[in-house]
């Protein structure tokens, strides 16, 4: 994401691929974090090469481990019941 992320766009991580002010690399990523937590076996060559268009090798590694553990994290906390359930805000 682009220095500078707002909690309004934040608010619309929802509607990343219509709404224009996500820029392109923001939407190949989200789509690579949301696919590599849905459906990893839908990451086929299709997908890599447009990812390439916004993204470098090594940047494409570098996400994907953030990404693998987030996942992996908020699923340990799942698994442990260490979940908040209710929002004190």
């Amino acid at each position: 994401m682009e220095k500078g992320l707002t909690e309004e766009k934040i608010s619309r991580l929802g509607e990343y691929m219509t709404d224009p002010s996500f820029t392109e690399r923001e939407r190949i990523a989200l789509e690579f974090a949301e696919r590599l937590a849905r459906d990893h076996h839908s990451l086929d060559d299709e997908f890599f090469r447009r990812m390439r268009g916004s993204f470098r090798d090594a940047e494409i590694v570098e996400l994907g481990m953030a990404i693998g553990q987030y996942i992996g994290f908020g699923r340990l906390l799942m698994v442990l019941d260490l979940e908040r359930t209710v929002c004190e805000i």
